[in-house]
């Protein structure tokens, strides 16, 4: 699955949602619009004279998907986006590749990869271009659905 660039939060939203669909996922989305409802700052306040209308008001998402594993995407009004998969935080991720992220999760490519020395455990999402994303993973998160997709 290829995504297009994802301009705004709404359309990162629609996203997600063909995505879950395509994997018969359901999901709860909760929106805050608004400057006084965002959880980050804007980084700079748009001028009301050159601005588009999704400009003037910071728009963020929580979307917390069904199913196994568990999963929540919260989609920031600039441009960024946190997943959390099965307790596994992995923040700083760009909106565009959200999607994508998704359909490796759902579709059997996300693996934790354990090394013996020094000891660690990270899974790993594989994304388009052949990049991967890692993040760490404490020996007390490791869940049923984790340890699952050991390599």
């Amino acid at each position: 699955m290829s995504y297009p660039h994802l301009p705004t939060t709404q359309a990162a939203v629609l996203a997600v949602r063909e995505v879950a669909g395509h994997f018969r996922r359901t999901g709860e989305v909760t929106e805050e619009i608004g400057a006084d409802r965002v959880s980050r700052p804007p980084s700079v306040t748009p001028s009301p004279w050159t601005a588009g209308a999704e400009e003037l008001l910071p728009h963020e998402a929580y979307i917390e998907l069904s199913g196994t594993p568990s999963v929540q995407v919260r989609l920031y009004a600039d441009g960024d986006a946190s997943v959390c998969v099965e307790g596994v935080d992995c923040p700083d991720l760009d909106r565009n590749v959200v999607p994508a992220f998704l359909a490796s999760v759902y579709g059997g490519l996300a693996h934790l990869r354990r090394r013996a020395f020094p000891p660690s455990c990270h899974l790993v999402v594989p994304l388009p271009c052949g990049t991967e994303h890692r993040a760490y993973v404490s020996p007390l998160e490791l869940t049923g659905w984790l340890l699952s997709r050991r390599r």
